[in-house]
C-alpha cells in the first residue's frame, strides 16, 4: 500500500524516528509505534469537527476499548513517518478507525492499527449511546475501502 493511494485519509501525525525511539535491533520499538499512533487517535476526532471539550461534555468520554497493531516493514533512524487515519464503523455506543504510519521518503507502509473506541459516562463508569450530532460526524467521514 503506497502512502499516496491515501488521498481521502487524515494526516493524524508527522515525525521522525529518534535513536531514543528504537530498540537494539536498531528499529522503532514497539512501545513508540503505540505512543504516536495514541497522538494520532486523538487527532481524528479534530480532523472530522469534535472538539476534545465536545467529547468530555457532562462527564461523558471517547475510550479506548481495543487496539491491534500490525507490523509491516520496519522504519528505522532518522528516516522521516507519516501516519494517516480513517473513520471505519459508527455503531451506537462504540466506533472504530484505522491509521497506517508510513515511511514518508519510499512510501512504504510500515505499521496499521486499528481502534475500537466506546462512548463513555465517566460517572456511572460505563458505556453510554453517543449523541446524534457527534454520530452524524463520524458517519459522514467513514470510508470502508
Amino acid at each position: 500500500m503506497d502512502i499516496n493511494l491515501l488521498e481521502n485519509w487524515f494526516v493524524t501525525y508527522r515525525g521522525v524516528v529518534l535513536p531514543k525511539h528504537c530498540d537494539h535491533y536498531g528499529h522503532l520499538n514497539v512501545r513508540y509505534y503505540a505512543y504516536f499512533f495514541d497522538d494520532g487517535g486523538f487527532q481524528m476526532w479534530h480532523h472530522i469537527g469534535i472538539k476534545q471539550s465536545e467529547l468530555k461534555q457532562n462527564n461523558m468520554g471517547a475510550v479506548v476499548a481495543n487496539i491491534s497493531i500490525d507490523f509491516i516493514h520496519e522504519i528505522t533512524v532518522g528516516q522521516l513517518m507519516e501516519i494517516r487515519g480513517v473513520w471505519r464503523h459508527m455503531g451506537n455506543k462504540s466506533m472504530s478507525h484505522e491509521q497506517r504510519l508510513f515511511n514518508v521518503d519510499t512510501g512504504v507502509h510500515c505499521a496499521t492499527q486499528t481502534t475500537s473506541e466506546v462512548y463513555f459516562d465517566m460517572k456511572k463508569r460505563c458505556s453510554a449511546p453517543m449523541p446524534e450530532n457527534l454520530r452524524e460526524k463520524v458517519k459522514a467521514n467513514i470510508i470502508t475501502q
